[in-house]
């Protein structure tokens, strides 16, 4: 399975808690888009006392500083306390069609990074896609034992 890698920044979750309403997510995301500002991984979860979200999204690092600024501008309109961006992580994507008929290439990749001591800092997947974000520091790291654990540094 091909592997995707993305510099990317992180605005995180917890410091970007938002009430859990409709329009939320709207309010967020509609004015990075009006900016021009692609956002690629969104993950929302509930917080705890179930009147909160935790709201944790990548964009580009070129993208970073427009997109803290478009939304500090509206800060009091979407009612977040604070943004904490993270320029340090990076996405590692496993990316195949047979993603869909093949069980255990996430427990594969998730197995592969904990052997190594790489904390998983987020993760999404879709029907094709396992993304997870992890401290840059690691990319190398992470990349060959990927690279190893799914046989695609054998000779062909």
């Amino acid at each position: 399975m091909p592997f995707q890698i993305d510099a990317v920044d992180v605005l995180h979750g917890e410091e970007v808690r938002v009430a859990d309403r409709p329009g939320v997510a709207a309010a967020i995301f509609g004015p990075l888009a009006d900016n021009a500002i692609n956002v690629d991984m969104i993950v929302q979860s509930a917080s705890e006392d179930g009147r909160t979200a935790d709201l944790t999204f990548t964009v580009a690092r070129a993208d970073l500083d427009r997109a803290v600024s478009v939304l500090e501008k509206r800060r009091a309109l979407i009612g977040f306390a604070a943004l904490k961006p993270d320029r340090n992580v990076v996405k590692i994507s496993v990316i195949g069609v047979g993603m869909r008929s093949h069980a255990g290439v996430a427990k594969q990749m998730f197995q592969t990074l904990a052997d190594k001591g790489i904390n998983i800092q987020v993760i999404s997947t879709s029907e094709i896609k396992v993304s997870v974000l992890i401290a840059a520091e690691y990319t190398e790291l992470a990349l060959r034992a990927l690279h190893t654990a799914y046989g695609l540094d054998t000779a062909g």
